[in-house]
């Protein structure tokens, strides 16, 4: 159970974070247990890492501030381990170090400068840039699952559902793009598409061109020559 100077420390602590944010840093204690805190790190600009959403836990002891928390981070990011303690100078890791004047905001401040470093240290992973990008792109869907994220924070959430909306939205207004005539594409039966004349080059159809191209003066005097025939009989009579 906590200690009382412990509880009085970090709920003083909450609110002055709630007055003076910090940059790229959300953090909130559980509502059940002031001792569990959630945060939110958001990737800096210039690294690898923007774009990304990393959530983790900070677990207070009930000497706190006397004695450090230890810290985790719960979303895939090329950096640290997940559900491993982070080692710090200002966690668990090393109590020889902490310093009781050391408040949440500032253990949150280090660690995301030590997120952004390439310096490695127990708990840490070394991977390239482009999978870092990878999984930054891919962090607020991944922390979006967890029940726990969402209902500590759904501003998350909802920034989450925008951008699906957003991409759904993009996706309808793409509209498929029509060739030009002459360059139109050919069907699986070979025959032209894109409002292109088919080809008439098979001998079937050949011989139903010519059919059609009969000269009609040809028709003409085939048919008199044929009326002259039988008006023959007539005239002699």
């Amino acid at each position: 159970m906590a200690e009382k100077a412990c509880i009085k420390r970090l709920q003083k602590e909450y609110r002055s974070l709630c007055k003076e944010p910090v940059s790229n840093v959300v953090a909130r204690p559980s509502p059940n247990d002031i001792l569990e805190w959630h945060y939110v790190l958001e990737g800096s600009s210039g690294t690898p890492f923007v774009g990304g959403y990393y959530y983790g836990k900070i677990k207070f002891p009930p000497e706190y501030p006397y004695k450090p928390p230890g810290i985790t981070m719960i979303t895939p990011n090329g950096r640290f381990m997940t559900q491993k303690k982070i080692c710090l100078s200002m966690s668990d890791f090393h109590p020889e170090s902490w310093n009781p004047m050391w408040s949440v905001s500032s253990i949150l401040t280090g660690l995301l400068s030590f997120m952004m470093d390439n310096s490695p240290t127990t708990g840490s992973v070394n991977t390239t840039a482009e999978e870092k990008q990878r999984l930054a792109k891919s962090s607020l869907a991944f922390n979006c699952k967890n029940q726990t994220f969402r209902k500590i924070f759904p501003e998350y959430v909802e920034k989450y559902n925008q951008q699906q909306l957003s991409e759904q939205h993009i996706s309808e207004q793409v509209v498929p793009e029509h060739p030009k005539d002459g360059n139109a594409g050919a069907d699986k039966d070979g025959n032209t598409t894109g409002g292109q004349v088919k080809n008439l080059n098979t001998p079937k159809d050949m011989r139903r061109n010519r059919k059609q191209s009969f000269p009609t003066w040809m028709m003409l005097l085939l048919i008199s020559i044929f009326g002259l025939v039988m008006a023959l009989p007539l005239l002699q009579l």
